[in-house]
């Protein structure tokens, strides 16, 4: 019965530290078919916690594609008005909220024109990249474990077994096998938050990947400040938007970004899994995408705005990451952006600048993508405004 144990573990997790629930709160659990058992101990977590009602939001994917092959292609950018007036009055509310990922129905998409997938933004609405933005809402979102998921992460195995052993991954990486996973946690963002003291000291101008299929200069905004996923709302209610996280990021130049890079892991996308992608950069906006599979789901994704192809976060990963350690493609975002340095198209983050009149300058869009650009082979170098280069990553270990 290890499951049923990972199960009220990470509940603990998630509602204690991630989202840190406070005691009269509304907490929004965001869900999926096939994921009731992590939703209900969730629910348990959070009234223990004191949490005045909990609202359970299930998005289908079935329903995605039925809209993908048979409603008028022109109708796929509409999202109904409700569904932003639900966050933004999440975030009126300063509700809390918690989110479950980790692909439910891995090949849901097979057959879909990639293309179409694109044009329909749902479930993402711009409203929560607002809210993000505006610090309104303590969040945090938690892998869950399927069957089909852990089939396809784990193919060679029986689905009893690979279950089990995608449980055993998921609980050693979100420190569920430390004594006390809450403090194992606040030690390990102690740590990332102190390399965070290190690369703002800096005071970098840009970032240069370089590796197979690498060539990417990065700039970043007057008073970009590098961050962990450990932050405050602007009522003091410290949470971690993910779990687990070993990520330290800040906000680019959505301006600056120039050269070529390689993804090193494959991107999922609600419901399609492009591999092998490429991007070219020129004056910070991506014109060239390209992948071995998938492509055109990430080309008409990133079409939704003029911000979709530029830069809103850069974030690097060491090899300490314990996600990164396992070897493990968990095909989830969530998952994969912590095992590798990583890029995002789309949305920016404010409160990651400093600087007033830079601030205004921050990548907006209705998206935000994050895919993969780091590994063991790929160098990360800091350069200052007066072009001092500075090592950062190399053989995938900070040299700071």
């Amino acid at each position: 019965m290890r499951d049923v144990e990972h199960i009220r573990s990470l509940a603990e997790l998630v509602v204690r530290l991630g989202a840190n629930v406070q005691p009269g709160q509304i907490v929004v659990v965001s869900s999926e078919p096939g994921k009731e058992p992590l939703t209900r101990a969730i629910a348990e977590a959070a009234y223990r916690q004191g949490a005045l009602f909990v609202d359970l939001r299930v998005f289908d994917l079935h329903l995605k594609r039925a809209r993908a092959l048979h409603a008028d292609p022109e109708t796929l950018g509409f999202v109904p008005p409700w569904y932003g007036e639900q966050v933004r009055a999440w975030g009126d509310h300063r509700c809390a909220r918690i989110a479950l990922s980790g692909p439910g129905d891995p090949h849901i998409m097979d057959g879909v024109d990639p293309k179409l997938l694109g044009r329909d933004m749902l479930p993402r609405v711009r409203e929560s990249n607002q809210v993000v933005n505006e610090r309104t809402t303590n969040w945090s979102v938690v892998p869950c474990p399927t069957r089909d998921w852990a089939l396809l992460v784990h193919p060679e195995r029986d689905p009893a077994a690979a279950l089990e052993q995608l449980w055993s991954e998921i609980a050693h990486i979100c420190r569920l096998d430390e004594p006390d996973p809450v403090a194992a946690w606040r030690a390990r963002l102690d740590t990332l938050t102190g390399m965070c003291g290190k690369l703002n000291a800096l005071e970098l101008d840009r970032l240069r990947f370089e590796g197979p299929g690498t060539n990417l200069i990065i700039g970043l905004l007057p008073g970009s400040r590098w961050l962990a996923a450990q932050m405050s709302t602007v009522d003091g209610i410290v949470h971690v938007p993910n779990l687990p996280t070993e990520e330290v990021f800040t906000t680019p130049d959505p301006a600056r970004t120039e050269g070529v890079v390689t993804a090193t892991k494959p991107l999922e996308l609600t419901g399609t899994t492009i591999t092998g992608l490429r991007v070219r950069f020129a004056g910070g906006e991506a014109v060239e995408i390209e992948a071995d599979q998938g492509a055109p789901a990430l080309r008409s994704l990133t079409a939704q705005d003029a911000g979709g192809r530029r830069l809103g976060e850069v974030a690097l990963v060491d090899r300490e990451s314990r996600i990164g350690q396992l070897g493990t493609v968990f095909y989830d975002t969530l998952l994969d952006e912590n095992a590798a340095s990583h890029i995002a198209l789309g949305q920016g983050f404010d409160f990651g600048v400093e600087d007033d009149e830079a601030r205004a300058r921050v990548n907006s869009s209705n998206i935000h993508v994050d895919f993969m650009i780091g590994s063991s082979q790929i160098a990360v170098t800091g350069v200052s405004s007066h072009g001092d280069e500075i090592p950062l990553l190399r053989d995938g270990g900070w040299v700071l």
